[in-house]
């Protein structure tokens, strides 16, 4: 089975007007609300707003696929060319997720 993008993540300035906002276009309250993160999950999908994310060097969303192994992912991704732009960290609840840029400086997020 092939793995799927589960999760988008977007960089705000302002989390309470984003949440405002996503909150009207997805026609439910977020499942998570912290100063340091807002999300929902609808129908499997995560949307997350990430107040610091542009400090953490996002320049729009991310999207995150969810592997079973995330080292020896990114171990593959590298191999085939792309560069580890975050290591593995620890988000909480057992999730670690990681991001690599491709050739033409695409971000994409793991899961693990």
């Amino acid at each position: 089975m092939a793995d799927n993008f589960k999760a988008i993540i977007y960089p705000v300035k302002d989390l309470e007007k984003a949440k405002a906002l996503f909150t009207t276009l997805l026609g439910a309250q977020p499942d998570q609300d912290a100063p340091y993160y807002v999300g929902w999950t609808i129908d499997g999908q995560n949307i997350g707003l990430n107040p610091h994310g542009f400090d953490q060097g996002m320049t729009g969303p991310v999207p995150y696929v969810d592997v079973a192994d995330l080292e020896a992912r990114i171990d593959a991704l590298t191999a085939a060319g792309a560069s580890v732009r975050q290591q593995p960290t620890d988000v909480g609840g057992g999730l670690r997720i990681a991001t690599v840029e491709d050739a033409d400086g695409n971000i994409i997020g793991l899961r693990g």
